[in-house]
């Protein structure tokens, strides 16, 4: 049985890849505390704020309120003034801000979700495919934000480009195991593609 573990602080940049189905999106519930570990033990300070986007976040968002009613919602004691400012720093300004959600892409749609949860200045970011629904000029939007956060990072995505751009360690969840991976994305990639032709 192999055993691993995963430190988590303000300067971590995880990436968690492996196949469909393997459990990346359990293993962040059970680093969150969401889940019970079968094996081992976690440690949370008390104090920890962390910030979840997952596959589904935009599905939480009430498609007829604006972005600025999902904030005012989540946070009835803000200033329309100080929504709007965070907001803006998502890209979603002016009457865009003030559009039902249905009017929405999905990319802003993610703009809302990221700054929803980012509102509160978590230390940890746990991402769950963020690119989705992203295009090109999005997801580089979103990776030059998270090189500016200055908290630690842990992201599930099939994406090598935005994984390279951000993640400097990198975790394998396959078959019900986790192992730390000894090299780059570009490194787990070319060994995926050898371990199918070797088993062709």
């Amino acid at each position: 049985m192999t055993q691993v573990n995963v430190m988590v602080d303000m300067e971590t940049r995880i990436a968690l890849v492996g196949p469909n189905g393997a459990g990346k999106s359990t293993l962040v519930k059970t680093l969150m505390g969401n889940i019970p570990e079968l094996d081992g033990y976690r440690f949370i300070h008390n104090k920890l704020r962390v910030g979840v986007f997952t596959q589904h976040h935009t599905e939480m968002l009430d498609n007829k309120m604006s972005a600025v009613e999902q904030m005012m919602k989540h946070y009835p004691d803000e200033t329309g003034e100080n929504v709007r400012k965070h907001l803006g720093s998502f890209g979603i300004s002016g009457n865009l801000a003030l559009r039902p959600m249905y009017l929405l892409s999905g990319g802003q749609k993610s703009r809302v979700s990221f700054a929803l949860i980012t509102w509160e200045k978590p230390h940890i970011l746990m991402l769950d495919e963020p690119t989705n629904h992203l295009d090109f000029d999005s997801i580089n939007a979103l990776i030059v934000a998270l090189n500016k956060y200055e908290g630690g990072l842990i992201v599930v995505s099939h994406d090598q480009y935005f994984l390279s751009a951000l993640c400097d360690r990198l975790y394998v969840v396959d078959a019900g195991t986790v192992t730390k991976f000894d090299g780059d994305i570009a490194d787990y990639r070319k060994s995926v593609l050898a371990m199918k032709k070797t088993k062709k």
